[in-house]
Formats: C-alpha cells, structure tokens, sequence
C-alpha cells in the first residue's frame, strides 16, 4: 500500500472509523470528501448510530473488529481511558494487517499506546485536532485551520501531515514525551473556560441579570481576543490583562471574594469563591513577573485575597528576583506565553 499525499489521488485509502462520537464522525467525513471512501464505522449507542447516519451516509456499521479487517487507513476515536485495551485487545485476537496505517485522535497519548499493534507491521499516528466538536456538520468549516498535533515515527510524520493538510488543518508535530503536557494545556485552558463562564453566569443571574450570555458575550470575546493577540507576541497573554488585579485594587479584589463567599453560602455555589481567589492570585503572580503591578501592590492584593489572614506576601516572595523583573518569564520560570 502507498500513499501519495494530498495531490496523489492514487493514495486514496480505505478509512475505518472505530467510535462514531463526536471527533470519529467528522473526522471520517471530512476524509471521505478529501477523497478516501469511508468503508465501515462502529457504533454502538443510540446517539453514535443516528450521528453515523447524519454523517457517514451509506457507510456500514459493523463490528470494530470488522472495521479493522476492511480497513487501510484505521482511525480510532475513542475515550482517552478506552484506547490501550482497545488496541490490546485487537492485537490480541490478531486483527491488525501489516501497512494498515492506524491513526488514534487522543490528545493524551502519543503513538506509544499503539505498541501493540506494531508487531503486525501497522503504521501508527497521533492526530489530535485542538478543537471542541459538536459532532455535526457545522465542525467541518471549523477544521480549515484547526490546529492538529501530529505524533509519530520520523519516517511516517509526512503521512500525518498529509492528512491533515487534506482535511484543512494545520500539522503541528509534537513529540511522544509531550503530548501528556500538550493535552493538559488545552483541557486548563478550554474546559475552564467553560467552567468559568458557568460561574460568572449564575453570579450575573444572583445579581438579576436575565440574560447573562449577551452580556458576557461582548466583554468575554475582545478579553480573549486581545489574550490571544498578545499571546502571539513575546511579551506573552498577560499583558491583556485588564481589571482590578491589573489595576492594584485590593479593596475591589478583597470584596469580590466576599460577596462571592455569601453567592456560595446563598446559592450553593461554593466553587466560584475559591476559584476566584486561585485565578487572581495566579494573575497577580503573572502580572508581577510581567512588571504590570509593582512588588508593593502584589502583597496589597495577595494579602486581600487570604481568607484566613495571615497575609499572602510568601506568594509574591516566591518569585525570584529575576522572575519579578522578566517581562518574559511566567512564575514557573519557564518562558511560556500562556495567560
């Protein structure tokens, strides 16, 4: 079997989707109208089966061991948690082909988790598409220029490339030892999001507010847009920081957490609080490192953040003079531009 790239239409390859959820049905789709057919998916609920209807018109559902057998190009999208056993088992009851290329979309692992397979001669690869799905068609349009990281041996890292350039994306190799690390920089950072947007939400309802998506909607986008702008440049994301941290307001800062404190004590909702005071200490540490805010007005703002006030000034201290000082150095000491 050869592969030819994406102007090669000789290297059209057979693709098996194993896991009809989100990513596997439009990743399968977005490869079918690159030019590979799609012969057969496995789906086992309710929802991947109606998903594989919507997305993968005409193509078979079929036992995952089936898939593999029919199968050139082998794409497994299953649970992080799913994946080894999956792989191990497959090997175990020798359905792997040799020069099967078998590509997994797990963010967490790399091609490690493929071993199993590779005495049988597959080709393994990691593409791991830095995007949330919906499972529906509107994820195709969002694929052209969505990030993907690509994992593998040296030798077949163009194959990966290949593909995802097929389907619009943008490889980014990442190697095997940083893909846990990889993979937890996009769950902090997307999934929190989320998180915090729930919580500034049902704050926003608490204080009568109807619609807190319109007004979040505005003020949520222009700070994301202006963090992501800056976190292109060397100075880093937290130089878009706005608000009272950036600003030195303790007092701002020390009554946020208050009435927050009584949100949770009214509502329930005892995450927000702490959660505030984690993230705002993280942006006074970052912002001091950036030389935002001066040493003076970091302890002013550490020490309003402290529930139990002993005073939080071990917090700025723990900074290196040099860290205090380097616009580009984040409080870990590595030179990151994450916000």
């Amino acid at each position: 079997m050869t592969y030819d790239g994406p102007a090669g239409r000789p290297g059209r390859l057979g693709v098996g989707v194993v896991g009809a959820g989100r990513v596997g049905a439009v990743i399968g789709s977005a490869l079918r109208a690159a030019g590979h057919p799609v012969v057969a998916v496995s789906a086992v609920s309710e929802e991947s089966l109606a998903r594989a209807e919507a997305m993968l018109p005409g193509v078979p559902v079929l036992e995952v061991t089936e898939v593999v057998r029919r199968s050139e190009l082998v794409l497994l999208a299953v649970p992080d948690d799913a994946l080894a056993s999956l792989v191990h088992g497959l090997a175990e009851v020798g359905a792997w082909q040799a020069g099967q290329i078998v590509v997994h979309t797990s963010g967490r692992h790399g091609v490690r988790v493929l071993d199993p397979a590779r005495p049988a001669g597959v080709i393994p690869l990691a593409l791991h598409p830095a995007m949330t799905f919906t499972g529906t068609s509107l994820d195709l349009s969002r694929l052209v220029g969505c990030a993907f990281a690509v994992t593998g041996p040296g030798p077949v890292l163009p194959i990966g490339q290949a593909l995802v350039v097929e389907i619009g994306g943008e490889p980014v190799v990442v190697a095997e030892e940083d893909r846990p690390l990889y993979h937890a920089a996009l769950a902090h950072g997307a999934n929190h999001l989320v998180v915090l947007v729930a919580q500034a939400g049902q704050a926003l309802a608490s204080a009568g507010i109807e619609d807190s998506g319109r007004v979040l909607g505005p003020l949520l986008s222009a700070a994301l847009d202006g963090a992501l702008r800056a976190a292109s440049t060397s100075v880093g994301a937290i130089t878009a920081l706005t608000g009272p941290v950036r600003r030195g307001d303790a007092d701002t800062v020390r009554d946020h957490g208050a009435v927050l404190d009584e949100l949770g004590a009214r509502t329930g909702a005892i995450d927000v609080a702490p959660a505030y005071r984690v993230l705002a200490r993280a942006a006074t540490q970052r912002a001091l490192a950036a030389r935002l805010i001066g040493q003076d007005a970091a302890e002013r703002l550490l020490d309003a953040l402290d529930t139990h006030g002993a005073g939080m000034r071990g917090g700025a201290d723990a900074l290196t003079p040099q860290e205090q000082h380097d616009p580009g150095t984040d409080p870990g000491g590595t030179r990151e531009d994450d916000a």
